[in-house]
């Protein structure tokens, strides 16, 4: 149930602890814990916390996002999990969402999707559902990535989970995807492509209309042709 700053002094009460100071504890704790069983128990804390809006400016002050990322770098797998769980019930916070980006944390999100822990792989996705906007799509909307995505999302019943997101993903951001194919397409087919620059001389009837005297040499505007040597073939989106 998501809070508010009265009911927060309800819930505290005149000697508990205000939410700010017991998230810098937390995080106090994690920065001192020497054993991994440990540091999995307080980002797992942490990441419940990030489900809500009350505690969003709190852990952008300490610090905590970055936190977050910081474990999916750890070859802990518990570390990684609860991590991009935290980011996952953070980013759809536009402010959340722009520390993240800003700190790198795209390409640490998408390395999740490789990860052998289901939870790991349903964060992610959700994660990059809310991510994805027209500032990221260029980092997020990649072929490896739609991929990952499409081969999740044909899971079917055999994983609904994967499915259901990978395809809420999808549907989401149809147009894009299909903005980013046609572009990877063209790409790819003026790559490996020769074009045959020709440059035509034409004389613009307006302007011909306009000249004094038959001796006057006559200006003439350029225009430049691409002709290809062989056909080129209408891009096919799946």
């Amino acid at each position: 149930m998501f809070t508010n700053a009265q009911r927060q002094v309800e819930r505290t009460g005149r000697y508990g602890t205000p939410r700010d100071q017991h998230l810098q504890d937390l995080v106090t704790q994690f920065q001192e814990a020497t054993d991994e069983e440990s540091k999995e128990r307080i980002v797992a804390n942490l990441a419940n916390f990030a489900y809500d809006p009350f505690n969003y400016a709190f852990m952008r002050q300490l610090n905590i996002l970055e936190l977050f990322l910081d474990c999916i770098t750890e070859p802990n797998e518990k570390l990684i999990e609860f991590g991009i769980g935290g980011i996952c019930n953070s980013c759809a916070d536009p402010a959340n969402a722009s520390v993240i980006t800003q700190c790198g944390g795209i390409p640490l999100v998408i390395q999740c999707l490789s990860s052998p822990v289901k939870n790991t792989v349903n964060y992610a996705l959700g994660a990059l559902y809310y991510l994805c906007s027209p500032s990221t799509k260029k980092d997020i909307l990649k072929p490896e990535v739609l991929k990952a995505v499409r081969e999740y999302a044909a899971a079917g019943d055999a994983n609904a989970g994967f499915s259901n997101l990978a395809n809420a993903f999808l549907d989401k951001h149809r147009v894009r995807l299909v903005h980013a194919i046609c572009l990877d397409y063209l790409k790819n087919l003026l790559e490996s492509s020769n074009f045959i620059y020709v440059k035509r001389n034409i004389a613009h009837g307006r302007t011909i209309m306009k000249m004094k005297g038959k001796n006057q040499k006559r200006p003439h505007a350029e225009r430049f042709a691409w002709h290809k040597r062989q056909s080129i073939p209408h891009p096919h989106v799946q």
